[in-house]
């Protein structure tokens, strides 16, 4: 468990003379495990430390060192690589460790790893995430709680004596960008860069792509949610404009690429949720020169929601040059969308490549699954993560069933039946991480929106809805009428009885009769004179 301080707003209290004066700021001592001190971000942050304790796995298993965690069985784990390229150099480093010594080493939580990961967390706050890293992750040479405020830094030290990682976790005063500035020396960078700014990450990308180590993690959050999902799409840059709802994390991609390359580095990505992304950083110009193939414009129909990618760039396919990149040839969209007669809107550059390593998903799911009980959010972890390794990797954006059956006019069909119909007619379909009703699928826009209409005709919208909701209406006019007196009956001239609209009980009080107004059943009708027959069923 871990020991943090919760700081109360003074607020105003009553002086010996009557006045107001501030009271004396309150504190208390709040233990995050029992009860998670931020229950908005216990999922995320959860997240994050299963992710950096896997990258920590692979990192340090390549240097033959093992890592050891309270409550996981203490059986060796074969971690592979998902970067092929360092297969073989991991390989043979774990190899000449092995056969240096004659036990491997191992690292536990709590202690110094001189051959561990250097830890930067730029906007640590009260530093709740630095400690967690400290106290959860082995394998950690040092963990660098930074932050601009003195009164956060004040917090940090405190947080540090009172779970006592004095050892590991190092409180830091500074500007986050200068810091990342001044750690570009490749001895001094940091292997592992924590991101979590109260809205863009924008400010801190380019200091972060250089601060950080070659293949080492890079953790980026991105709060403005609303910007990106296209609600304010002339804040995220002067020149792009997203489209609504599915370009965030690809966005948030791309402009990380975009800042590494400027560096002759380049981003692969390794998982993202919400928005925040898990990407490793590398440098090398031939790998830097693809860039742009791995960048696409969308076109987007207004009307039904398809789209169209056109990537930036195109390999050249000559075998002397693979890492060639030829400008992308043009395939024009028309005005408006072949199927609905809508317009076309342009969205903004986004990354068009996969957007997670599955490998390396496939190990994080795998450790969370084994100890189930160090997370209290591990049922969720393992949802989502399920849902990612079943995605389909080669699909960039999705579509919506709400939408769908929106540009239809028909009812919603249920997920099971949209994708038994996808596979029916031999396409390829899937379920995202993205939204409940989301789903990813290689079937063209003329296919889906034939299965569409095909649902509509088989289950149209009942006209019977339309009837009873008129009658609804008709219902409540009614109940509103019976609020007023009639003023035929007060006057003893009503015939209508009990069909009449308006109420025959005594006037409410407060309500003048006056105000109502005639039955307008009874206008048709004159009073009875005498000795007329009544007629039947009015009194």
């Amino acid at each position: 468990f871990l020991r943090f301080t919760e700081v109360q707003s003074p607020g105003l209290g009553t002086g010996p003379c009557g006045e107001e004066c501030p009271r004396e700021v309150q504190q208390m001592i709040v233990t995050e495990g029992a009860v998670f001190y931020n229950l908005v971000q216990e999922f995320n942050r959860n997240l994050t430390c299963a992710v950096i304790f896997e990258f920590a796995r692979i990192q340090l298993g390549a240097k033959g060192i093992q890592i050891k965690v309270p409550g996981e069985k203490d059986t060796q784990k074969v971690v592979v690589d998902s970067l092929k390229q360092e297969e073989e150099k991991a390989e043979l480093k774990e190899s000449e460790n092995l056969a240096s010594e004659d036990q491997p080493r191992t690292a536990a939580v709590r202690e110094i790893c001189e051959e561990g990961l250097h830890v930067l967390e730029g906007l640590a706050a009260s530093s709740l995430c630095s400690i967690r890293f400290a106290v959860e992750v082995p394998g950690l040479r040092s963990v660098v709680a930074n932050d601009a405020s003195a009164r956060a830094v004040d917090l940090i030290r405190r947080h540090v004596q009172l779970n006592d990682m004095a050892h590991l976790v190092q409180p830091s005063q500074v500007d986050a960008r200068m810091l990342m500035y001044q750690h570009q020396r490749v001895s001094e960078r940091f292997d592992v860069i924590h991101l979590e700014p109260c809205g863009s990450p924008g400010p801190f990308t380019d200091a972060a792509v250089q601060a950080v180590s070659e293949g080492e993690l890079l953790c980026v959050t991105c709060t403005d949610m609303a910007v990106l999902a296209g609600n304010s799409g002339e804040t995220v840059t002067a020149n792009t404009v997203p489209l609504p709802s599915r370009m965030a994390l690809r966005i948030l991609l791309h402009s990380l690429n975009l800042c590494a390359n400027r560096y002759q580095r380049f981003v692969v990505p390794l998982a993202n949720f919400y928005v925040r992304v898990f990407v490793r950083v590398f440098a090398g110009q031939p790998k830097v020169k693809p860039s742009a193939s791995k960048q696409a414009l969308v076109f987007q129909c207004v009307g039904c929601g398809a789209f169209h990618l056109q990537r930036l760039g195109r390999a050249s396919g000559v075998p002397q040059r693979p890492g060639q990149v030829l400008c992308s040839l043009c395939s024009p969209r028309d005005p408006e969308c072949e199927h609905y007669g809508q317009r076309h809107q342009l969205g903004c550059s986004m990354w068009a490549e996969p957007i997670h390593d599955l490998d390396f998903v496939g190990c994080v799911l795998e450790a969370v699954r084994t100890n189930p009980s160090r997370f209290h959010t591990s049922g969720r972890i393992r949802r989502v993560l399920s849902v990612i390794t079943e995605e389909l990797p080669d699909m960039p954006l999705y579509c919506t069933l709400d939408q769908q059956s929106s540009t239809i006019r028909c009812n919603m069909p249920s997920l099971l039946s949209l994708r038994s119909a996808l596979l029916h007619a031999h396409f390829r379909v899937s379920l995202s991480q993205a939204g409940k009703k989301a789903v990813k699928t290689d079937a063209p826009a003329s296919a889906l929106c034939n299965i569409m209409r095909c649902w509509k005709k088989e289950c149209p919208v009942k006209r019977e809805r339309r009837l009873l909701r008129n009658k609804r209406k008709e219902a409540h006019r009614a109940a509103l009428l019976k609020t007023f007196p009639c003023k035929s009956f007060k006057e003893g001239t009503c015939q209508r009885g009990d069909q009449c609209c308006y109420s025959r009980s005594p006037p409410t009080p407060g309500v003048s009769a006056d105000a109502a107004t005639d039955c307008p059943e009874t206008s048709s009708y004159s009073p009875p004179g005498p000795g007329a027959a009544a007629r039947p069923g009015i009194p």
